[in-house]
């Protein structure tokens, strides 16, 4: 079943009209017909199951068939990532952390950062044909790029995965979480001043392995090792 978002969804609709992209994908890429049962979620955390009504590229109207279904949210995982050179790199994380389960990421700007500007609203885009392939009911926040020291002073207590010789805890260490903000360093790590920085605002160490791993890979493997954390 296809699914379409429409923001402005609430439990007490029982009409509603797809965007002008969203009418244009269902009517002209999947040309779909009057009558087709669709999947309709707000990105925060409320579904229903509809039926086309009338469709046309930019005026599609649908009537809701069965009652809304909400999930709450029962985590928030918040993903500070240094964006690459490579933006592909950047697209390819934003997709599969948005699949895997990340409710927040926000670009950050930091001592080694090789890319100073993104295009954040392709970012907001990935994340949504991420949702929409992944069937998850919330859309995932897409910050903008912001310093490294003001994210810190705006988020404090956190973990900041880096590569320095310092004392660092695994989240197979720590009994019960659910709630978690994560720093993810550009190439070349983060500078020392920007991990005692953290530290000083509340952060603690975070070990993701062995290995040394790329900024998208080490992005990746934080929200699965957070995942499987506390769906354990």
């Amino acid at each position: 079943m296809h699914s379409f978002y429409i923001p402005e969804l609430v439990d007490s609709d029982t009409t509603q009209k797809l965007s002008d992209e969203e009418s244009l994908h269902a009517c002209k890429v999947l040309r779909l017909q009057s009558g087709v049962k669709i999947r309709v979620f707000n990105g925060k955390g409320l579904s229903a199951i509809a039926e086309i009504d009338f469709i046309h590229p930019k005026n599609t109207s649908i009537i809701i068939s069965e009652k809304p279904y909400f999930e709450e949210l029962k985590y928030e995982l918040h993903i500070a990532i240094a964006p690459t050179k490579m933006n592909e790199r950047m697209e390819w994380f934003v997709e599969k952390a948005t699949e895997i389960g990340a409710t927040t990421i926000t670009f950050i700007n930091c001592h080694n950062s090789e890319r100073k500007q993104i295009n954040i609203e392709r970012f907001r885009r990935i994340a949504l044909a991420a949702v929409k392939q992944s069937q998850r009911l919330n859309l995932p926040l897409i910050n903008d790029l912001t310093s490294f020291q003001s994210f810190c002073e705006l988020h404090k207590d956190g973990f900041i995965a880096h590569c320095y010789n310092q004392e660092k805890i695994a989240f197979s260490q720590i009994e019960t979480i659910t709630n978690a903000t994560i720093l993810i360093g550009p190439e070349g790590d983060f500078s020392k001043e920007e991990v005692d920085l953290a530290l000083k605002y509340g952060y603690k160490g975070l070990s993701l392995g062995s290995n040394r791993l790329r900024t998208e890979t080490a992005g990746i493997v934080a929200v699965t090792q957070f995942m499987q954390h506390i769906l354990n």
